[in-house]
């Protein structure tokens, strides 16, 4: 911590804690510049829903495939599109 550091005070319940940190920064009490990035690899990844078009054969052809491979077609699209994405 950086020697101007203030020591995060103790908190009677959350709602007060809340207020403190709705008034205060967080750099009086943390030195940021020592911070490291962590991985959280359980954590699962935000989604968001895209409306794609395609033809109707192309369709068929995926969703056959991931029938063959016993898997939801959707999940089968999103694999595919990460493997090539990793090529480049």
């Amino acid at each position: 911590m950086p020697k101007s550091a203030k020591p995060v005070p103790k908190f009677a319940s959350e709602d007060e804690e809340r207020a403190y940190w709705e008034s205060h920064d967080s750099t009086e009490h943390v030195d940021w510049s020592k911070a490291r990035k962590v991985t959280l690899p359980n954590l699962k990844p935000t989604t968001k829903t895209i409306s794609l078009r395609l033809p109707q054969h192309l369709l068929d052809s995926l969703k056959a495939a991931a029938n063959a491979r016993d898997v939801p077609y959707q999940s089968l699209i999103k694999v595919w599109l990460q493997e090539k994405l990793q090529e480049h």
